[in-house]
């Protein structure tokens, strides 16, 4: 092997070493490929491992945690939800539509590989200033690819996020997270058992898109990053939906022992870690796959992340029973080896040995880093805020309009209406809410859904953040009146290997555990994406949360906007005089800095389960959560449905602009009935709940008083143009 050949595939000189020491000899071109990208960190999370333990992954509900290809929930009567978020961040930065539409068709493959009909699809996104002309392109095509992809493979996208930021000029985030269906007895596996038992490739054909797609996930973007246009995957979603029904059927049949997905490093990843969870070994013959390119190499065939592609394991003597299925569905289905018992991963063109691994040595056995962590020093530089030198504004009106013509408060609804969000006809609360909600067919129960983050907060307090992140999610669970049931995490960060941003994503993973464990919301699955950095600039660390929530009676769902004129508006929480972080000192004073929120999560507990109790005992007619912006935005927010206005009394002493735009923790907006007030004061004291009485739903203006001066008096109608219009001014 010439001098540093390790380097052309991403490994380093020591990683090198200890593949001679496996292998007992110099790899080849294949087998150094194989490793590639298997031990690339996208595969391989070396760098992560050992903070991931740190999660609570086991709950009474779950019966998938981490580890195969998404995790499971129970919801009862013998239904469980599996669930799942992935990253294609890099390839959204080269080829936005096909790096979003790609990274949408590999979440929906790993859903129904358990077992699991695919029911809902939801994103979490993040991009530049939208001033900037490429950042107008990327987050148009990126919306454009979810779009396109969902809507051809009629799986509705119900819900999401976006969120605006220079941190992501040159890096966007786009996080896909996909829930399916599922009956306790139904539940597959990506295991490769039963020795003698064949593989085989079912879908689309092989060809060269996505070659070493893992290993360009594993590192920094830069100028040159354009040139690996090539790792970007293309989808067909028609083909997919053909997979999934294909799949569908064949489930129902006892042939298919075992399914994995081929997403990330293709063929090499599926059949090694099929191979190493049921501790067996496969050998395959790579001039058996279908391929759709002329002269592909051993190592092409291996490393493809060509889409649409599932890898089986059925029962000896049921191939001609599957390729019947797979052939009504207008599909290949090819069988390209066979499952071993001597733990090796053997690869062979045309009978030749052109690969032998043991599987478990590129599935499981990578290195294993752990980082150097160091606290950032601009922590202690922007943690301190003087509020004295901010000056409250003398028109508190004009601030609010300004608030809502930011692109981070203003609607989605550009977004979400290019999305089928009604397709299958379940979706009974629809985007633009605090989470989606969708029926169970053939039952009472609801499944609510929502994905969080605040990266400012995580950016400013990783630990604080991670908590918010996980209690915000929760928060949107309760406001429909689910109960939340599990997590799946989408860990996007910079560089593992520098001490600053290894140590924001411990803060954030040790954040996000504590927030799990006290409100007993155990982590189901997940996924971390490192190197999100451009010419060594990283982006705001944004570890998204992706939460699943059971609604027991559908009929008993809460919705977020006002009701009807005379309904009580009633304040669950505390305002406090917080203003670190917040989207108002953003956007008003240009400033992102200041101490993040601060969270109890004993007492959020306490608040959401209350709430959960009035859901149950018919209390409240509407629900919101407060977040970005704080109180007056969400407010307006409740307003905008049915135009129906406000009259709000607020008495304090803590600055007038952290009243209205602050953003404490732990406080929701609910309506009530006024004949139904003394009971929810008597259930308030005597589960001592802080709360106050704002006022009433009146009129079709917005009108807040502070002791007793009027500081907000708007239509909302106008308020709510400049809120619809606003990312239609940045996108044309």
């Amino acid at each position: 092997m010439e001098n540093n050949i390790w380097e052309a595939f991403g490994l380093s000189k020591e990683e090198y070493q200890k593949i001679k020491e496996i292998l007992g000899r110099e790899p080849n071109t294949v087998e150094l490929g194989m490793f590639g990208v298997m031990w690339s960190e996208h595969c391989s999370y070396k760098n992560s491992k050992p903070v991931l333990k740190l999660f609570p992954t086991k709950g009474d509900r779950v019966i998938q945690g981490p580890g195969e290809n998404a995790g499971i929930v129970d919801i009862g009567d013998g239904l469980a939800v599996a669930m799942k978020i992935e990253s294609h961040n890099h390839p959204s930065a080269i080829e936005p539509y096909q790096g979003a539409a790609t990274g949408v068709g590999g979440i929906v493959r790993d859903i129904f590989a358990m077992g699991a009909r695919p029911i809902a699809l939801l994103d979490s996104l993040r991009f530049g200033d939208l001033e900037d002309e490429k950042v107008k392109y990327l987050f148009s095509g990126v919306v454009a690819g979810i779009a396109g992809y969902g809507n051809c493979i009629g799986i509705p996208t119900v819900g999401g996020e976006v969120y605006f930021n220079s941190s992501y000029n040159g890096n966007p985030l786009v996080n896909a997270m996909c829930i399916g269906l599922i009956e306790h007895g139904k539940i597959r596996k990506g295991r490769a058992e039963g020795v003698g038992n064949p593989v085989m490739v079912v879908g689309a054909s092989t060809g060269r898109d996505g070659i070493g797609g893992a290993s360009f996930a594993s590192e920094e973007l830069s100028e040159k990053s354009e040139e690996k246009r090539p790792a970007v995957q293309v989808g067909d979603p028609f083909m997919e939906k053909l997979l999934l029904e294909a799949c569908m059927e064949i489930f129902e049949t006892d042939y298919v022992v075992g399914i994995q997905d081929l997403g990330a490093a293709g063929l090499t990843s599926a059949l090694s870690e099929t191979a190493s969870r049921a501790d067996s070994g496969i050998e395959i013959d790579v001039s058996l796959v279908p391929r759709r390119e002329e002269g592909m190499t051993p190592y092409e065939v291996m490393l493809s992340e060509s889409q649409e592609r599932m890898l089986l394991i059925v029962k000896k003597g049921k191939e001609e029973e599957v390729k019947k299925i797979f052939r009504k569905w207008g599909l290949s289905a090819s069988v390209i080896g066979f499952v071993t018992d001597d733990g090796m991963l053997r690869v062979k063109d045309n009978g030749k040995i052109v690969a032998e691994i043991p599987a478990k040595a590129l599935a499981e056995n990578a290195p294993v880093y752990y980082r150097e962590y160091r606290k950032p020093q601009y922590m202690d530089e922007l943690s301190f805020l003087d509020l004295n030198e901010i000056p409250v504004p003398e028109d508190m009106n004009k601030v609010l309009l300004k608030l809502f013509s930011s692109p981070n408060l203003c609607s989605r609804k550009w977004i979400y209406r290019q999305y089928d969000y009604m397709v299958r006809t379940d979706t009974i609360v629809v985007p633009g809410g605090d989470a989606s909600v969708l029926r169970v067919k053939g039952t009472k129960k609801g499944i609510a859904v929502t994905t969080d983050c605040n990266s400012r907060y995580c950016y400013l307090n990783p630990f604080v953040g991670g908590q918010i992140a996980v209690a915000e999610a929760a928060r949107n669970i309760v406001a429909t009146g689910a109960k939340p049931l599990a997590i799946t995490d989408g860990l996007n960060f910079g560089n593992p290997e520098k001490p600053e941003i290894f140590w924001q994503f411990r803060e954030a993973v040790l954040g996000i555990s504590d927030a799990c464990e006290k409100l007993g919301i155990p982590v189901v699955s997940g996924n971390v994406s490192f190197y999100n950095e451009t010419e060594g600039k990283a982006i705001y660390p944004t570890p998204i949360i992706g939460m699943v929530g059971l609604i027991e009676d559908i009929d008993r769902v809460v919705t977020h906007y006002f009701k009807d004129e005379g309904d009580i508006v009633v304040l669950i929480g505390e305002n406090k005089e917080e203003l670190g972080a917040s989207e108002y000192l953003s956007v008003i004073y240009g400033l992102e800095k200041g101490k993040v929120p601060g969270i109890d999560l004993n007492n959020e507990k306490v608040i959401q389960e209350f709430l959960l109790k009035c859901v149950e005992g018919n209390l409240i007619k509407s629900c919101h959560d407060v977040s970005d912006g704080g109180l007056a935005i969400a407010l307006a927010e409740c307003s905008f449905a049915k135009n129906l206005g406000i009259e709000i009394d607020i008495n304090s002493d803590i600055r007038q602009d952290a009243i209205l735009f602050g953003e404490s923790q732990s406080r929701f907006i609910i309506t009530i009935e006024p004949e139904k007030l003394n009971l929810l004061e008597k259930l308030i004291k005597t589960n001592k709940i802080p709360y106050s009485i704002l006022g009433k739903v009146k009129g079709t203006d917005i009108i807040i008083r502070i002791n007793g001066v009027t500081k907000i008096n708007l239509a909302v109608n106008q308020i709510k143009k400049i809120w619809e219009g606003t990312l239609e001014c940045f996108v044309g």
